[in-house]
């Protein structure tokens, strides 16, 4: 059995006083998508606190795929931003089946359920290859305590978080099959342009099953619904990757206006 992440899988250090740029992975130095969490809990923070926030983030944790970087019951001792990669979260439902509860892409931040209880109630695996910067919630809330405009982002970032878990309630609860994955993808697609990825082609680092368990629908759903976007040209499908053709189409499926 593998050990998580938060037990000691390699760790990497960057050269002393290395600027920000050049600590970052290559794939982060092209887009910046790896750094969308980082960039969003600095908005507006003193130059000093912004300093300590680079030097946490400036060590990485390199996962493997498949690897865990946390388990359910494991203490809670810090978040997790994703720098390169994607993860999944899931929990065991009672009948041993595998629960999706979470897509994860470069730029997200996990580790969110452990807060409350000191404990994670999930596990947390990397989908891909992936690098993961650990933030220490101790060092984080008490820079907060010294920072309000830290202190606003993070709550800003916690809450974002339960929304999701909120909107992932209505979109099992009250929605057909064709608007699941049409909210599914244009998340995806939001997420994406927002750290400065393509919004319209992208691949998916879970299986069909996964997608099928996160969606609450069953892996021949999943396929079929896929079939026949592709079939009425709203998008394209080969393998695992994804080619938006009609946005409009889309988003009039997922029930949004505009």
């Amino acid at each position: 059995m593998r050990s998580s992440a938060a037990e000691g899988i390699a760790l990497l250090e960057p050269p002393a006083g290395a600027p920000f740029a050049l600590r970052c992975p290559a794939q982060d130095r092209r887009s910046g998508g790896g750094d969308f969490a980082m960039r969003e809990l600095a908005v507006g923070v003193e130059a000093d606190t912004t300093r300590q926030l680079d030097a946490m983030a400036s060590v990485f944790t390199r996962l493997q795929k498949g690897d865990p970087l946390y388990r359910p019951g494991e203490t809670f001792t810090a978040l997790y931003a994703i720098r390169v990669g994607s993860c999944k979260t899931s929990i065991l439902a009672e009948d041993g089946r595998e629960q999706i509860t979470g897509y994860h892409i470069a730029g997200d931040v996990v580790g969110l359920d452990g807060i409350g209880t000191e404990r994670h109630g999930c596990e947390a695996v990397a989908l891909e290859d992936s690098m993961i910067s650990a933030l220490s919630f101790e060092r984080l809330e008490k820079l907060a305590r010294g920072s309000a405009p830290l202190q606003h982002n993070l709550h800003q970032v916690l809450s974002r978080d339960i929304g999701r878990d909120q909107g992932m309630m209505l979109l099992l609860g009250t929605m057909l099959v064709e608007e699941r994955v049409a909210v599914f993808l244009l998340n995806l697609s939001e997420r994406y342009r927002e750290r400065g990825y393509s919004s319209t082609e992208f691949v998916l680092r879970m299986t069909r099953q996964e997608i099928g368990s996160f969606l609450g629908m069953k892996l021949e759903t999943v396929s079929r619904v896929f079939s026949r976007l592709q079939e009425h040209g709203v998008l394209h499908v080969r393998g695992r990757a994804v080619s938006i053709y009609d946005v409009p189409a889309l988003t009039r499926l997922a029930g949004r206006r505009g």
